[in-house]
Parts: C-alpha cells; sequence; structure tokens
C-alpha cells in the first residue's frame, strides 16, 4: 500500500508499531507546531510541563522529570526558560525546606488555557477523521502502550 502523496511501498513498515506512531504523530506535531508553537510560543514540552504544573499540587522537578522521562539537568534549563517567562515560579517547601515546588503564575494559567484550547482544536482537525468510538479507543490503546514505557 502507497501511502497519500508517495510512491513508496510501505507496506512492511506499516507493520510496525513505531512507524505507525512516527507517522501519525508527525501528522499531530505539525499541527500542534502551527497551532501552538508559533502563536504562543511553547514548545510540546513546555506546554505539557506547564499544563501538568497547574492541573497538580506539590509539583517538584523530579517529579515532573520522572513522569515525562526528562533528565534532572535538561528539566532545569526548561524550568529556568519557564521562570524568566514568569509562567512558573519555585517555591520553597514548607514541609521539607530542601524541595522547591513548582507553582504556575497567573501568566502562566492563561498561557496555559490559551494554548490548551488551540492544542484541542489542532487535535480536532486529525481526531475529526475518527468516530466517538474509534477517538476513545485510540486514547485507551496509547496509554495502555504508555503505561509500559519504562519496559
Amino acid at each position: 500500500m502507497k501511502a497519500a502523496g508517495s510512491d513508496l511501498d510501505q507496506r512492511r513498515m506499516q507493520r510496525l508499531l513505531g512507524y505507525n506512531l512516527a507517522i501519525a504523530s508527525a501528522a499531530a506535531f505539525k499541527r500542534f507546531d502551527k497551532h501552538v508553537t508559533t502563536v504562543h510560543g511553547l514548545r510540546r514540552v513546555e506546554f505539557t510541563v506547564l499544563v501538568l504544573i497547574d492541573s497538580n499540587t506539590d509539583v517538584t522537578s523530579k517529579k515532573l522529570g520522572t513522569a515525562l522521562g526528562i533528565a534532572a539537568p535538561n528539566m532545569t534549563v526548561m524550568l529556568d526558560r519557564l521562570e524568566k517567562r514568569e509562567l512558573v515560579r519555585r517555591v520553597k517547601s514548607e514541609a521539607d525546606g530542601r524541595a522547591q515546588h513548582l507553582v504556575i503564575t497567573r501568566k502562566g494559567k492563561l498561557l496555559a488555557a490559551k494554548a490548551e484550547a488551540a492544542a484541542a482544536e489542532a487535535e480536532g482537525e486529525l481526531l475529526d477523521l475518527l468516530s466517538p468510538a474509534e477517538q476513545g479507543m485510540l486514547f485507551e490503546l496509547l496509554q495502555k502502550l504508555g503505561a509500559h514505557r519504562r519496559g
């Protein structure tokens, strides 16, 4: 079977999960970059971190790094960028003075909300190709696979 816009036979590759995920991801990332990165100035991982901080309490750099598979030095650099843009703040933990919690600022909340709406719209372009049942199944299956990412 030839992919749309291609004269290459991709049947052997289309039997591989990684290939199919990469092709689908490329389509999603292209739309995200157009609607979120270009318009709101947030990279995919920065958007993810901002929304996770907004959605959780007692968030630390270590918790984020573990959840997203990001090394501590890389997480520090990214958080420094978000803090410089006044989107997040580091606050010393009251329970453990050695720990710093991450808190989203008002500016960060506003940007996260706008970017989340833009991301949903961008993804809608692809998700509209699927029925609601197919969308539910897609998310369920991806989450099932993602739960085993450390294996």
